[in-house]
């Protein structure tokens, strides 16, 4: 298998055009599918719509499959879209369960209904009962498509069941065993497999120390167990009984897609569900602007703060100059904190118990970053407006910096208590409450020295 890199890219994009337009079947073939399946989707999205329809026909349902399971899925609705109906159905039966509900979980309530009725029937009713499934369990995640061998087999029984059954299973590092009631009882390893002795039982060389999760699970509890014992697969079950297995590619695509939401919420966006590359103008206006149209009201807050004190501003205009850099103090001090609370929650290293416990280490080191931050802007305090300008603004700054530290701190657990994403206590959201309640602290500080 060959590798696509910037060396051979265009050299391989140019030859496959190539032998496309002069028909040469065979040879376009042989260049094309001798690339990582991976590797030929990237040079599919970069062809017009014309010359991948070309493609289509060279290549059977099975080898578009293959190439297709590596596709996002956006890329994969816009890709099925031009196929003939026909051609697009066999490539689905071609492809796996999981794998088909998520192409389909994305598409148009009567699109989805249309392709699960021109399905295989098997195939099409292991697709619906995985998308009878919540978005965020386990049970969305998983593939029916693994190998199960009862506890009675012998080993060289499960190893003639391999020789057929293999090709159609997702994995096959892992067989799982059953009783008669289709209940998971062990797991035995493929190497554990091989190098035991023909007539042994399964029920004598198997695990019986089974790590499972339930169909009906959060996605991260199946996550945080694959990452702890690094599997490369994880059974799944449903009142007791073997339904499933999630693997490790599916798992860490789920959190590939669990973080992208997370930044997008970190920055105020609405969850974007399409490539940026592809994603129309509208699209994009429409997820973000939501949330800054929200902020900017947020923002009026601070702007009746400066007026409600004009008038100290007024005999005092020195202090103008330092209202910036008290509040982006506040606010970047508040967004540090918050950073670290998130991904703390999000990696399970803390919970929201903790909070009352970080709550007074947070006060430590928001203390010690005020008084620190206090005395160097104390400096310019002296120099802009003498003595009494530097103790407003340190004073000030040793305040507005405990406040937006623990405002970004405590924020993504209040958002966890209501069962809402920690990520949504995102850095704008912060800033502009930091930047709200700075303008008060640093104008009352102001007002109640200044005018004493």
């Amino acid at each position: 298998m060959v590798k696509l890199d910037r060396q051979n890219r265009k050299w391989y994009i140019t030859q496959i055009l190539g032998t496309l337009h002069l028909n040469k079947n065979d040879a376009f073939r042989q260049l094309f599918l001798e690339l990582h399946p991976t590797d030929q989707v990237d040079i599919l999205l970069n062809l017009s719509k014309e010359e991948r329809k070309k493609i289509y026909r060279h290549l059977s349902p099975d080898e578009v499959a293959n190439m297709f399971k590596q596709a996002e899925i956006d890329e994969q609705v816009r890709l099925f879209a031009e196929l003939p109906s026909d051609y697009a159905v066999e490539v689905i039966n071609n492809m796996y369960a999981d794998d088909v509900a998520d192409f389909l979980d994305a598409l148009p309530q009567e699109v989805r209904q249309a392709y699960l009725q021109k399905m295989n029937t098997e195939s099409a009713i292991e697709v619906q009962h995985l998308l009878t499934y919540p978005k965020h369990t386990v049970g969305s995640l998983m593939t029916t498509e693994f190998l199960s061998v009862w506890d009675e087999h012998t080993v060289q029984q499960v190893m003639e069941f391999l020789r057929t059954e293999a090709p159609n299973a997702e994995t096959i590092y892992y067989l799982y065993v059953v009783d008669e009631k289709n209940r998971l009882v062990g797991v035995i390893s493929l190497r554990d497999l091989i190098i035991a002795q023909p007539e042994q039982k399964v029920k004598n060389i198997m695990n019986t120390n089974v790590i499972f999760v339930d169909a009906h699970s959060h996605r991260k509890e199946v996550a945080e167990i694959i990452q702890k014992y690094d599997f490369l697969a994880l059974p799944v079950t449903e009142q007791g009984k073997l339904v499933g297995i999630v693997t490790f590619d599916d798992v860490m695509d789920a959190l590939e897609e669990r973080e992208t939401e997370s930044f997008h919420k970190m920055g105020t966006a609405t969850t974007i569900s399409k490539s940026l590359k592809e994603a129309t103008i509208g699209y994009l206006y429409r997820k973000r602007i939501s949330w800054l149209v929200l902020l900017v009201f947020f923002n009026i807050f601070s702007g009746a703060g400066i007026a409600f004190f004009e008038d100290t501003i007024a005999q005092n205009i020195a202090l103008v100059f330092f209202l910036p850099l008290l509040v982006d103090s506040g606010g970047n001090a508040g967004s540090q904190s918050a950073t670290l609370m998130i991904r703390a929650l999000a990696t399970g290293d803390i919970r929201i118990r903790d909070w009352a416990k970080l709550f007074v280490k947070e006060i430590s080191i928001a203390a010690l970053l005020g008084v620190t931050m206090a005395l160097a802007v104390s400096l310019i305090g002296l120099y802009r407006g003498g003595i009494e300008i530097a103790i407003v603004v340190s004073l000030s700054m040793f305040c507005v910096v405990i406040v937006g530290s623990l405002i970004g701190m405590s924020l993504p657990f209040i958002f966890s208590r209501f069962k809402l994403d920690p990520a949504t206590a995102s850095a704008p959201l912060i800033t502009s409450l930091a930047d709200m309640i700075g303008v008060v602290i640093y104008f009352s500080i102001a007002t109640l020295l200044l005018t004493m």
